[in-house]
């Protein structure tokens, strides 16, 4: 029955990596789904789920995202953390507008819709959340100067988070993935991963779906890297 399956809530999830790990999650899971495109709702309920036109970074809709989940399905089980990528640019040009845009996007985010989900967690007694980061957060680059900086934020984030929620029986994780194939890479990025490819969508809505079920009961606070190799050192 409908009220039986775990309920996950997913971000940003009308194209790329959310659109990809929310087909993956419906086979088993009540997807509950979030983006700024109305294309959401007609995507949600292809996958017998729940779309939502909104924003991650306006609180409003964060809320109106939560408050839906329950209002339909009475829990929420897993929450995955995904968003798009904030602004790029010369190190000393970004102005402070760009900064707290990547904020908004990157951590705030995270943080207001942990602060509404987690409750619900606590008082079930057990609960997933995924937080999609990227491989800058391990290694900065100038490149993506506000991406690395903040995505170094979230990882210290899901560890804190983890140390709070463990006692609780939730537990939180990040993903932190290096290239995959939502868009293409050029050959000379290629040439830097050891396993000679970039990642496949399926392969990370693989991992994530791992995360999130009870064959990951013992991992929690890690930010762990799915890169191809690209990543290397103790």
């Amino acid at each position: 029955m409908q009220e039986e399956l775990p309920v996950v809530l997913i971000t940003a999830a009308s194209k790329g990596i959310g659109r990809a790990i929310a087909e993956h999650l419906s086979k088993q899971w009540r997807v509950v789904l979030l983006a700024r495109s109305a294309e959401i709702a007609d995507m949600a309920e292809s996958l017998d789920g729940i779309g939502v036109t909104g924003s991650v970074t306006e609180p409003s809709d964060l809320e109106r995202f939560v408050q839906t989940a329950l209002a339909r399905y009475g829990r929420i089980d897993a929450l995955v953390n995904n968003t798009g990528h904030p602004s790029k640019g010369k190190l000393l040009a970004l102005s402070d507008a760009d900064w707290q845009q990547g904020y908004e996007l990157i951590l705030a985010s995270v943080i207001r819709l942990n602060r509404l989900v987690m409750p619900h967690m606590v008082a079930r007694g057990r609960g997933a959340i995924v937080n999609i980061s990227s491989y800058a957060a391990a290694k900065p680059e100038l490149e993506r100067p506000i991406s690395s900086v903040l995505r170094a934020a979230l990882s210290a984030w899901t560890k804190v988070q983890a140390e709070y929620a463990a006692p609780h029986g939730v537990r939180v994780n990040s993903i932190m993935p290096g290239f995959v194939d939502s868009y293409p890479a050029p050959q000379e990025t290629i040439a830097t991963i050891p396993l000679g490819r970039i990642g496949r969508l399926q392969e990370l809505a693989n991992y994530v779906a791992f995360l999130l079920s009870d064959e990951a009961s013992y991992i929690t606070g890690q930010n762990l890297l799915m890169d191809g190799g690209m990543m290397r050192g103790l």
